[in-house]
């Protein structure tokens, strides 16, 4: 250790530096990570029309950071430590949560209308053990002949 006069000018730096590494930790912390964050194809009118009603539904919470809607295009290579291609995620939506697992398709939609106000009867209704695989069977078809009509008309 060095001695000189600036010594105690030294062990003040010190000190506030471990200050601020530790005011750093505090801080990510304190930022959350959004619970959701939804990935979606802003060119594909149907399900931008109907994100950007969610927003509007959710706007508190996408203010706030609870919730992300990101559009694919600008990202594309985004969730592909999932293995989801940009081409998957044109077919179905696609959301990670905030323990960074990947939801897709019905289960995403699920997830937003538990998060949106007066839409969790939407969640429980769709989302419970019975309805679940009908309501994945069904998006899936829906979403399928959705992306198909979106490449007939070159919007990809």
């Amino acid at each position: 250790m060095r001695r000189c006069a600036t010594g105690i000018r030294i062990i003040q730096t010190c000190i506030i530096g471990i200050a601020t590494a530790e005011h750093a930790k505090i801080m990510l912390k304190q930022t959350p990570r959004p619970e959701l964050t939804v990935w979606y194809n802003t060119r594909c009118p149907v399900c931008d029309a109907g994100i950007s009603r969610q927003k509007r539904r959710l706007i508190e919470a996408v203010r706030a950071g609870r919730i992300e809607f990101r559009d694919i295009n600008l990202e594309p290579a985004a969730l592909g430590r999932f293995g989801a291609s940009l081409e998957d995620i044109r077919r179905r939506l696609h959301a990670t949560d905030a323990a960074g697992r990947l939801l897709v398709g019905a289960d995403v939609a699920i997830a937003v209308w538990a998060v949106t106000p007066g839409e969790g009867w939407l969640a429980k209704l769709f989302g419970n053990p019975f309805a679940l695989p009908l309501t994945r069977f069904a998006y899936d078809r829906f979403a399928d002949l959705l992306y198909a009509w979106n490449r007939r008309k070159g919007r990809w």
